[in-house]
């Protein structure tokens, strides 16, 4: 879905000429999938575009070197790391609309959320991020960061967990 959406944004007009897109992630064994992905970058012709990358070690850093974080997931995660990761990072995230997602990030206020399987949609997120000042991004991050830091904290997990245990112990 995100390859084909950044198609869509190329071929729109939407896409900045100095932008690129970096998929980053250890393949974990899953080759034929990375060859899948590497085969429809050159049948979109987003060579020039998107860069697929191993696996990163310091994905803070990879995080502050990005513009937009992107977690295009088609499957329902119970609690996906990239979209709080990115907002603790101070970075604004579309974010597939299922999941963890609807809970770490704020519709229009740290990102965007995206119908799952709608590359039309996660394209004109993408369009309308890569057209935002960089103060919008900016504030966006900003807020995300200050959701996550609020009610994602091990201190909060804990105290939320130990509550539970109180109420089911009576």
């Amino acid at each position: 879905d995100l390859l084909d959406a950044i198609a869509k944004a190329r071929d729109a007009g939407a896409w900045p000429k100095d932008a690129r897109a970096v998929i980053a992630g250890d393949a974990q064994a899953r080759d034929s999938y990375r060859d899948e992905l590497a085969a429809r970058i050159g049948a979109l012709h987003l060579g020039e575009i998107v860069r697929l990358s191993d696996h990163v070690g310091d994905m803070p850093a990879a995080y502050l070197a990005c513009a937009i974080a992107v977690s295009a997931s088609t499957d329902p995660e119970a609690f996906g790391r990239v979209p709080p990761e990115a907002g603790a990072m101070g970075r604004p995230v579309i974010a597939t609309d299922h999941g963890g997602a609807r809970e770490t990030v704020v519709k229009d206020i740290s990102g965007m959320l995206t119908p799952p399987g709608d590359a039309a949609a996660l394209s004109k997120a993408l369009a309308r991020l890569l057209a935002a000042p960089p103060e919008t991004l900016s504030a966006m991050g900003a807020q995300g960061r200050r959701h996550i830091e609020a009610r994602y904290t091990v201190e909060r997990m804990c105290a939320d967990t130990l509550g539970v245990y109180r109420q089911l112990m009576g």
